[in-house]
């Protein structure tokens, strides 16, 4: 097939693009680069079924494509909150370009939305049909009600033009190709540690989440692309729940044992817990996470590594 990955450049954006291709896929990869980066995508450059585009989705572009994976977004709350304007636009003029094209050339089209449309969650663990507790006026509101508009979109477009649609809701995912600045807790915590400084923990810690390595999020996300049953939304998360302070302790056990823990305020919105319900990824898609946390965090830390040398 011919398939569109917007954000193609980003973290989850490329570790798609490498199964897509190694399927044998002709992959078109859309990205401004705000917060992608050519070296992930740089070994398909100069491939014949590869083609990078540069590209802003907030204006409409025109391709012939079968499927499109729309993923771009800054997912971050550094990235997000630099330019809020831009990302719900990003959210909602990025989605409804993406979903015109998805409507001319008959594509199917796949949504990556967000956990962060349950807010803060009064419902534990958070199911699909939850409707959120989401501040529409707080620091965060640009990406999570520009997610879920994104997601009234979708299901619009589905509904009044029979346009083919998938979504995901995809909790804290980790890997390979964060970016070191990105203020995600886990590349924090990792980028700390390899350097020497104290690991920040916000709040007491005990704020919990849901860990997913890359691999297996990529494989829950190309399933439910593929299911010609099911349009979702979908959980797609690690169900196993953390607090920040025991991942921070896990962080400082891999690499380095006397780096010492600093509690600092919590900010403005930030969710007190996290755990996807992943019942209908098990009996829709027959998907569930493989990679322990343990393993999972070895393989970014030696990634990280790896760069943080080269720089």
């Amino acid at each position: 097939m011919r398939i569109l990955v917007t954000g193609g450049a980003g973290f989850l954006g490329s570790h798609l693009i490498d199964r897509l291709m190694e399927q044998g896929h002709e992959v078109v990869c859309l990205d401004n680069y705000f917060t992608g980066c050519k070296r992930n995508i740089l070994k398909w450059i100069g491939n014949p079924y590869f083609e990078m585009i540069r590209h802003d989705i907030t204006e409409p572009i025109r391709l012939e494509v079968d499927q499109i994976y729309h993923l771009a977004c800054p997912a971050s709350p550094i990235h997000y909150q630099y330019n809020p304007v831009k990302t719900i636009k990003t959210n909602v003029m990025g989605t409804l370009n993406m979903l015109g094209l998805a409507k001319r050339v008959k594509a199917r089209f796949f949504l990556a939305s967000t956990s962060e449309v349950y807010g803060d969650p009064d419902v534990h663990p958070q199911v699909e049909e939850y409707r959120g507790n989401v501040n529409p006026i707080g620091m965060r509101a640009c990406y999570d009600e520009g997610k879920r508009v994104a997601e009234t979109l979708a299901f619009d477009y589905h509904h009044q033009s029979g346009v083919d649609i998938r979504v995901a809701r995809i909790f804290n995912t980790y890997g390979p190709r964060m970016q070191q600045n990105d203020g995600r807790v886990v590349s924090n915590l990792i980028v700390q540690a390899l350097r020497g400084i104290p690991l920040t923990v916000y709040g007491d810690g005990q704020q919990t989440r849901s860990f997913c390595y890359v691999s297996d999020l990529i494989e829950g996300i190309m399933r439910l692309m593929n299911n010609e049953e099911h349009t979702g939304p979908v959980n797609l998360g690690n169900p196993d729940e953390y607090t920040i302070l025991q991942l921070a302790q896990a962080v400082q056990t891999a690499i380095d044992p006397n780096v010492e823990i600093q509690f600092e305020p919590l900010p403005q919105d930030d969710p007190r817990r996290r755990q996807p319900d992943i019942t209908k990824a098990r009996t829709w898609l027959g998907w569930e996470p493989t990679v322990p946390l343990e393993d999972g965090l070895q393989l970014t830390i030696e990634d990280f590594q790896e760069r943080l040398a080269a720089e």
